[in-house]
């Protein structure tokens, strides 16, 4: 096995929302870069404090430290929504931001008067994807949750989604039935692409498919303007291979070059920078475990005991850099 700082690599799903240089001390330790996503999650910072953040950052340290962008879901309903979201993309844009996010707030909780659910394909959002595909920025898009999440807790295949849906009931849809299903976050998503057949689109956490690889296969193959990244989505890759551990490998050999590696580590203010390094050592090195050895390996997060998948370095430096610097055109 190569060490973990054998090559250069990037951690293309982080959350730089802490106000210290922690992050950027492990990544110096373990030879990452980072990429910090700005989201409009309601118990993060402001989405223009996770800007600033980034930026500031960015400049007082030697390891690159990129940042994505998003938009404010204020307004959403009004005429001007889409000129001037349009308009923020287009200074984030000039200040250094590599693309733009879109979250599941988008067909979870973000409502029209009469109740209704705005979906990805709506017509609010056609302008900035229009925007989006003429310009070639690229899209992060964080759509539905994992299949899980509609399903009871004991019957989730995943330890960190029984926690996360029991933390947080208001995002376990099998608890809201008046809420859009599984498949209408998928298809909505999927008509985004089809009409926008240009768009560099990264399907965030394994494209909300993580449940079934051939699902994932399926949307590569449909639209080749599709790469997926592994954030807080490996626990599944632990799942399918302790069922079929060739079926991950091959998945990995035939979409190599579409793969992105993360590991949606959030930098939370409210906890120790002691208590989030240690969160992140433990991510990055079972992780590297499991990708480049073909050790037995078992996790709390999975019942079964499984192997890594001892993948070829070429591989690996695709997955853990070279693919994050093609798909979000890094410097």
């Amino acid at each position: 096995m190569p060490a973990i700082d054998s090559f250069p690599k990037i951690d293309a799903h982080v959350h730089y929302n802490a106000d210290r240089p922690n992050l950027l001390e492990m990544a110096r330790r373990f030879n990452f870069s980072l990429v910090s996503i700005n989201t409009e999650v309601p118990d993060f910072p402001s989405i223009e404090k996770q800007r600033q953040l980034a930026q500031s950052h960015s400049a007082e340290s030697d390891i690159p430290l990129h940042y994505a962008t998003t938009v404010s879901s204020e307004h959403i309903f009004s005429d001007g929504w889409a000129k001037s979201a349009i308009t923020k993309i287009k200074n984030d844009r000039a200040e250094g931001a590599i693309g733009v996010k879109f979250w599941k707030n988008i067909g979870m909780s973000i409502r029209r008067t009469d109740g209704s659910f705005l979906m990805p394909d709506d017509p609010e959002l056609e302008p900035v994807f229009s925007f989006l595909e003429e310009e070639q920025i690229p899209v992060l898009g964080h759509q539905g949750e994992p299949k899980n999440c509609w399903l009871p807790v004991e019957e989730m295949t995943v330890k960190s989604d029984r926690e996360y849906f029991s933390a947080h009931p208001e995002y376990h849809m099998y608890k809201h039935d008046e809420y859009p299903g599984y498949r209408d976050h998928i298809e909505a998503r999927d008509a985004v692409l089809d009409r926008h057949p240009n768009l560099r689109f990264v399907g965030l956490h394994l494209a909300s498919l993580e449940w079934n690889l051939d699902k994932v296969e399926q949307r590569l193959e449909r639209y080749p303007n599709l790469a997926v990244d592994l954030a807080e989505r490996i626990t599944h890759l632990y799942y399918h291979a302790a069922e079929n551990r060739q079926s991950v490998i091959d998945f990995f050999e035939k979409y190599q070059d579409r793969i992105i590696y993360g590991t949606d580590i959030i930098n939370d203010p409210g906890q120790p920078a002691k208590t989030i390094n240690e969160e992140l050592e433990r991510r990055w090195t079972a992780h590297w475990e499991f990708l480049t050895t073909d050790r037995p390996m078992e996790s709390e997060q999975v019942r079964k005991s499984f192997q890594g998948l001892a993948l070829p370095e070429a591989i690996l430096e695709k997955i853990y850099r070279l693919n994050a610097e093609k798909w979000y055109q890094l410097e």
